[in-house]
């Protein structure tokens, strides 16, 4: 099938054309024909098949022919409304609904919170055709009545199961009560749980379900490992996997804020270029970290879940979950990152002890067994090569009269502390001589070998033939560096693949 037999107007079908597509990926051949009928829509379908342009041709089609039906829209309120759990998906898809409608004519804007409401209340008042936003910034505008959302013909939900979960079902229900009961809704995501669906039937009306490929799976070209290692040397392995294997463009997940800033100032104080990406950042940080992390500026982007989400970043090669997502789905859309529109690409997983349960969960979700492998001078138990200095314990509180502590009786004084009344040239040497000598920092990336193996205590190890990280394989075989496969240009726009 080619996008000539979906029934899109010209406009549109020279924009797919001059970005390089000329054949729909399954997704959007299936999901364009039930959009232009009118119909609600629960799609699922891997991540990097081309979700957004699935819902955004047949939108921009829809939208375009009843403006020529009807004449210039009298009213300047939205008509469609796309809501998406992050401020830079909610870019991202903004940009590709600009992009396929370079030539229809359509008004198309973004708003999300991090940056000042002023220039967003500016555009909403001018008009606007196609409305993409976070729900938090969208129920500010409509506090604030900035915006009138009662003229919307079509409610898109990208990465539907995240946006139906706790943490967003509550704004979703108000954003909802503020649209017209008869409406299209679409629900698009790479995963949905049993009862995410039943909840989004809730919102739908007589809705088409569409699945590709088996659900919650991830797609082929994305392979799949697992290292066992002790959770203290995570960061250690971590920099040496990039050192050894001279890893250009490598996305890293973690768990927390405060995890992604220390792992982010080891990488750098070992040479190694990173940026961090999490919500307690500036939106302006956080669109220069990712811009930075897309165009070379730094090799390495350590990111919370915030990251997992939709974001396209074109041929990245490498995804580490430095630590595994405590939900299995999130899993699924982490390494999804990678390995997108037909590109191949490589997720690996630093496993520690106290994560075993949180595999097992991914496994049972994936039906399927992730083969693991060893790097000799980081199995269980070993020394750490690049030992960390400890810090020094503190001493404890001293009492600080009556406004400290219980105080003291009046008359009485207290003992010196230690040290104390000595010169300090005394003091400070008797300082060092209890800290001991501090261990020298070695700089990471030892010879070490990475050899095949499976689950550590496990007599059958999983994954047969060359285990090694994808770029130690090849370039140290040949007695040089691996190729590059992180920093090239983009993917050709002659690429048979739908657009994303």
């Amino acid at each position: 099938m080619l996008f000539e037999e979906l029934g899109l107007e010209e406009g549109l079908l020279r924009a797919v054309a001059q970005e390089g597509y000329t054949t729909p990926t399954p997704i959007q051949a299936q999901a364009i024909p039930v959009i232009l009928k009118g119909g609600d829509l629960l799609a699922a379908a891997q991540t990097g098949t081309g979700k957004t342009a699935a819902f955004t041709l047949p939108l921009l089609h829809k939208l375009s022919q009843r403006r020529a039906e009807g004449g210039k829209t009298l009213s300047k309120k939205p008509l469609a409304l796309v809501l998406t759990p992050t401020r830079e998906l909610a870019a991202q898809v903004a940009e590709s609904v600009r992009t396929y409608g370079g030539h229809i004519g359509l008004k198309t804007t973004v708003i999300f919170g991090g940056v000042s409401i002023n220039p967003q209340i500016d555009i909403l008042r001018n008009g606007v055709d196609i409305l993409v936003a976070t729900p938090g910034r969208l129920l500010d505008h409509v506090g604030q009545r900035t915006i009138d959302l009662s003229a919307v013909e079509v409610l898109i939900l990208d990465e539907a199961d995240r946006m139906l979960d706790m943490g967003f079902i509550h704004d979703i229900k108000r954003v909802i009560a503020q649209l017209p009961k008869q409406r299209q809704n679409l629900m698009f995501s790479a995963t949905f749980s049993d009862d995410i669906r039943k909840l989004a039937t809730g919102f739908l009306h007589n809705p088409t379900t569409i699945d590709i490929a088996p659900r919650n799976s991830a797609v082929e070209t994305i392979e799949q490992r697992i290292v066992f290692v002790d959770k203290a040397r995570k960061s250690e392995l971590l920099a040496y996997l990039i050192s050894s294997s001279n890893w250009q463009q490598t996305l890293v997940f973690a768990r927390t804020k405060h995890g992604a800033n220390r792992l982010v100032e080891k990488l750098n104080k070992w040479n190694i270029t990173a940026a961090a990406l999490h919500g307690n950042k500036s939106q302006n940080a956080r669109t220069k970290a990712l811009a930075d992390f897309k165009t070379g500026g730094v090799r390495v982007l350590v990111a919370t879940d915030i990251a997992a989400r939709g974001l396209d970043i074109e041929q990245l090669p490498h995804v580490v979950n430095f630590e595994l997502p405590n939900v299995p789905e999130d899993y699924v859309h982490r390494i999804g990152r990678t390995g997108r529109a037909g590109e191949s690409g490589e997720a690996i997983s630093l496993v520690s002890s106290d994560e075993h349960d949180d595999l097992k969960a991914i496994r049972r979700l994936l039906k399927k067994e992730l083969p693991g492998f060893i790097v000799e001078g980081f199995e269980l138990g070993s020394k750490s090569l690049n030992p960390e200095p400890e810090e020094a314990p503190r001493p404890p509180m001293q009492p600080r009269g009556r406004h400290g502590g219980q105080g003291q009786r009046h008359g009485q004084r207290s003992a010196p502390a230690a040290g104390q009344g000595q010169p300090r040239a005394q003091r400070d040497g008797q300082t060092a001589a209890a800290r001991g000598p501090r261990p020298e920092r070695a700089e990471p990336g030892p010879s070490i070998n990475v050899n095949r193996g499976g689950e550590p205590g496990n007599s059958h190890r999983r994954g047969g033939g060359d285990n090694r990280p994808r770029g130690a394989a090849d370039g140290n075989r040949a007695g040089g560096p691996p190729p590059n496969r992180g920093g090239g240009a983009g993917r050709p726009n002659s690429s048979p693949r739908g657009p994303r």
